[in-house]
């Protein structure tokens, strides 16, 4: 089973041994059968675990007791202790997912969740960095030193970013800035999700068609074309920058953190978050920057659907936001300039 947090690990063995083994084979089955990533499988588990916990509390001794009165007390509850709508919607689809599976597998006589209906999520617009704001974020490695704030940066990478340039090889502290260019860059020319950015491999590249082979949520794989300011960062990192971080155990990894192994998503996440606060941005994460460059492509004229293959999306309503994005920029900018708006 994929490692929950302290709290799910400890009410997962409270569990009947019955019950506890559910959640073990539903875990699997996500993992190994439906390929969800490790993420995914953490959220699907920490939500079974809380609802089969509550219908141990009702008096459910086993699974087959499980039905729909539960599943809606269980929500009901979720609400009662300040559930947004979101993570509501989602926990009910985490419920139906594991009703139709125990059906399945023959341990509920009954899909009883499949009649469980749940609140429909308020969505928010996403944040959307202007075009320009944008530019400035992804320049910033070569206009500063590098932010301090990542864990990841050794007091020698700090060090060596602020002595500034030296002559003749580049040093660590030089390749550190060339790292962060090819990450920001990457995340707004593609829009690709930072798990993806980070999972790219080297031979993921392809320079001379300008595009990246990016595998996506359920591994699906796609190709993702990027422009020449990405290339031209790409091109300074593998020749400049990765050789001077690259350690035996970095294998083909494309971006490497301080210590030569896979640069990992929660550190992409505080490099981009640094970069913003220091140029002055608002607060960013990638998803921001992956919202920008959908929201920009559309106002540049692309279809919709070209879009929706691009970010890897399935469905064309998860796309669609950003149209919702689009025209919301068009209001507030004819609010501000129009005299009779």
């Amino acid at each position: 089973m994929s490692r929950p947090d302290r709290g799910t690990r400890a009410m997962h063995q409270a569990l009947p041994p019955a019950l506890r083994d559910a959640v073990d084979d539903f875990a699997e089955h996500l993992s190994r059968v439906r390929n969800r990533s490790a993420h995914t499988v953490r959220a699907y588990v920490t939500d079974i675990v809380s609802l089969l916990d509550h219908a141990v509390r009702m008096g459910c001794a086993d699974l087959a007791e499980l039905d729909l009165s539960v599943l809606r007390s269980w929500l009901a509850r979720q609400r009662t202790t300040g559930a947004a709508r979101t993570s509501l919607a989602r926990r009910a689809a985490s419920a139906r997912a594991f009703s139709a599976w125990a059906h399945r597998a023959g341990l509920l006589p009954a899909d009883v969740g499949a009649a469980l209906a749940s609140p429909r999520a308020h969505r928010e617009l996403p944040t959307v960095l202007r075009a320009d704001q944008a530019a400035a974020l992804v320049e910033a490695p070569t206009r500063q030193a590098p932010p301090a704030s990542p864990p990841e940066r050794t007091t020698a990478e700090r060090t060596d970013a602020a002595a500034g340039p030296t002559s003749g090889a580049t040093t660590e502290g030089e390749a550190v800035p060339l790292r962060d260019r090819v990450l920001l860059e990457l995340l707004y020319a593609t829009g690709v999700r930072v798990s993806e950015v980070c999972g790219l491999d080297v031979g993921d590249v392809d320079p001379g068609r300008r595009v990246i082979r990016v595998f996506g949520k359920g591994g699906r794989e796609r190709s993702v074309p990027y422009g020449v300011p990405a290339q031209r960062a790409l091109d300074d990192w593998l020749r400049r920058g990765r050789p001077e971080m690259v350690a035996a155990h970095s294998g083909d990894a494309l971006l490497l953190g301080a210590r030569g192994g896979r640069l990992n998503p929660t550190t992409a996440r505080q490099i981009v978050g640094a970069y913003a606060e220091t140029a002055g941005l608002p607060r960013t994460s990638p998803h921001d920057l992956r919202h920008s460059a959908a929201t920009h492509l559309l106002e540049g004229g692309a279809d919709l659907r070209a879009v929706q293959e691009l970010l890897g999306h399935s469905s064309l309503a998860s796309t669609q936001i950003y149209t919702h994005v689009s025209v919301e920029r068009l209001r507030a900018a004819y609010r501000q300039a129009h005299p009779r708006a």
